[in-house]
């Protein structure tokens, strides 16, 4: 009998986002348990080695790593009919390979967003972190994204979109039809939802 663990193959599937410049690469492994990154350029890439290969990859504009799944922007001149398959050979090699995802000595950028709870928060901030975490964070993920608090001022809630949800066409109607009614329903302090501008 062999001592060798047998490596189990990676299996990637493709799903469409709201967001025709988006794709989102679902694998059966865990790159980022309970987390995400957003790779806006080549240049925020230090000690992300998939993510700054992925950039590498011609019509490659966006990375988002969560969970376990990639979502890729590509550039309006190419489309995923030619894309698609060289991402996903890519990615069956590398993660096959058993390379890493990030370095030890990866570091998030402090980020202004984030649904974590901190001492700071008011009753009513730690209602909205709540209510986008058990809520909106499972159908916006399944959507390749990702929506986080920013701040709440005067009735005024502003999230930041990352993932397919940035630059989405369909982002506002989401962020004012679903997420600003589900707001008002449950934090009735919440009188509207806006995104931030980046």
């Amino acid at each position: 009998m062999s001592t060798e663990t047998q490596k189990v193959p990676v299996m990637i599937y493709t799903e469409a986002t709201p967001n025709p410049a988006t794709l989102k690469f679902v694998l059966n492994r865990p790159l980022f348990p309970n987390d995400y990154y957003e790779f806006e350029n080549i240049n925020d890439t230090e000690n992300a080695p998939l993510a700054k290969a992925l950039f590498e990859i011609d019509g490659v504009i966006g990375v988002f790593i969560s969970n376990n799944f990639v979502t890729i922007s590509k550039n309006e001149d190419w489309m995923w009919v030619e894309l698609m398959p060289s991402i996903k050979e890519f990615l069956k090699n590398y993660l096959g390979d058993e390379q890493p995802v990030f370095t030890e000595d990866f570091k998030k950028t402090n980020r202004k967003a984030t649904n974590e709870i901190g001492a700071d928060d008011s009753d009513v901030e730690v209602k909205i972190k709540g209510v986008l975490e058990q809520y909106v964070k499972p159908a916006v993920e399944m959507d390749g994204g990702a929506i986080s608090f920013v701040s709440f001022e005067e009735g005024v809630l502003t999230l930041a979109l990352q993932g397919s949800c940035s630059g989405c066409p369909s982002s506002t109607v989401t962020l004012k039809d679903g997420i600003e009614n589900l707001m008002k329903r449950m934090v009735p302090q919440v009188q509207s939802v806006v995104a931030m501008n980046d």
